[in-house]
């Protein structure tokens, strides 16, 4: 057992030891991406004399940077593998891509509307499939109720990237993860599909539990 492991598992005796890697609570997140800089100028200028965390090593300012599919690509990979992921989610994009162009070669109407952009489809298809509540078990008085609670935004988006890919996973083994996951992200996208109707059918579940919504402060 290491030094630092033994100092660790003290931590309850030494109350003022911390990790390296922890920040206190006063330094603040960074801001990477240019276009976000620009946008919160007014706000950056009140940080001048406040400390700023470093940003991660996958931080990017480039433009082809874009938040969601990153975290998309990390839930993608599976035991480090995030070249194989990569990989999985560029051949993902490449049939999204395709399968729109022929939409829109075949468009006879207003092609305006028809989408090539794979990650603008993937932003769509998140924003779809994201819950605003979900329901929780609360027991009171011996009975246990099912009540319907707001989630946070972060994990409304967690959630929708997590249905997305059960939904494609869960798709017969004899095609490939691309091409089962272009297709749930077209289906989302345009407002339909399984990942839509799962939340469609979490949302008429809080509404049919309405009424024990106030057990939620009791």
């Amino acid at each position: 057992m290491s030094f630092l492991t033994r100092i660790v598992g003290k931590s309850t005796s030494f109350s003022g030891i911390r990790l390296m890697s922890v920040y206190p609570q006063h330094y603040v997140e960074p801001i990477v991406q240019k276009d976000k800089q620009i946008e919160q100028k007014d706000e950056l200028t009140k940080l001048h004399h406040i400390p700023i965390k470093a940003a991660l090593n996958k931080s990017s300012d480039t433009v082809f940077h874009d938040d969601t599919k990153e975290k998309l690509l990390n839930y993608i990979t599976k035991k480090g593998n995030s070249a194989l992921a990569r990989t999985l989610l560029s051949k993902a994009f490449e049939l999204i891509k395709r399968t729109q162009t022929e939409r829109l070669n075949l468009a006879k109407g207003d092609k305006d509307k028809v989408i090539t952009n794979a990650e603008v489809l993937l932003k769509q298809a998140v924003e779809n499939c994201r819950p605003l509540l979900q329901v929780t078990a609360i027991k009171r008085g011996g009975v246990t109720y099912q009540v319907p609670v707001p989630i946070t935004t972060k994990r409304s988006y967690f959630l929708a990237m997590k249905w997305l890919l059960e939904a494609a996973r869960e798709k017969e083994r004899k095609v490939s993860l691309p091409e089962k996951l272009a297709w749930e992200i077209l289906d989302a996208a345009h407002g339909q599909g399984r990942v839509v109707k799962r939340k469609d059918d979490l949302h008429r579940q809080c509404e049919a539990n309405r009424a024990y919504a106030h057990y939620r402060w009791s």
